[in-house]
Formats: structure tokens, sequence, C-alpha cells
């Protein structure tokens, strides 16, 4: 059975070595939701980096004290992240948060899973 965590923010488990995150629809994260994700994400992982493929698709927002703290605590134990984006509302937003919040690990947008799948590939190799 794969690794999985559920809370009301996200769904996420690990499969073929990547950890797969994906924000509930109408999610906005705050810094105590922040703090939630981070920790279970951590539990998950039970120690092991990998990198990590999170669906952006169904959050609407998120505050600056979480977006800072996801940054760094955030990039505890993550080798890259691969970002699904759907709209260009949630594009800019992640723009945003790179520009600004210039998180420790290499972050991509997406339109296609299977491009942002790909683009982590070449991270899964350091954790096999």
């Amino acid at each position: 059975m794969k690794p999985f965590a559920e809370n009301k923010f996200a769904k996420f488990w690990i499969d073929d070595h990547t950890v797969h995150f994906i924000y509930n629809e109408g999610v906005y994260v705050d810094f105590e939701a922040a703090q939630k994700i981070v920790q279970e994400r951590l539990q998950l992982q039970k120690g092991k980096s990998y990198p990590v493929f999170c669906d952006m698709t169904g959050l609407v927002g998120s505050d600056k004290n979480a977006r800072d703290y996801l940054a760094n605590e955030g990039s505890k134990l993550v080798k890259a992240v691969a970002a699904l984006v759907s709209n260009p509302m949630t594009r800019m937003m992640l723009n945003f948060y790179l520009k600004i919040n210039k998180p420790k690990t290499p972050t991509r947008s997406f339109t296609k899973k299977a491009d942002a799948l790909e683009f982590l590939k070449t991270y899964i190799e350091e954790v096999v």
C-alpha cells in the first residue's frame, strides 16, 4: 500500500519515488494551514527527500505568512517541485510566490501533469 495522508486542505501520497500533493477544491492557505500541511507531508516522508508534484488547481489563495513558511520550512526534504496550474490566476499567484519568496528548491510551473512529472524525473534518480 502506498503511503497516503489527507486533511481538509489536501491529499498527498508517495508513488514512483515522488510525493503527489493535491490541494482540495477552494482551499485558502493561511499560516496554520501551511504548518499542518508541511507537518503531515514530513510525517509521510519519514525523513527521506523526494521530488514533489503539487497540483494547485484547487488552491484559491494564501496569505504572506503561509507563503513565507512554505518557502522555508516547506522546502524541507524536497528535491524539486513541479506545480500544476490550470488558469492564469493560479499561474500569476505561483509566479509571484517564486519571485518574492524564492523557495530553496527548484520549482517550476506546468499546465500539463505529464510535463510536470517529466521535469521531476531528473530528481528521482537522487532518491532511488
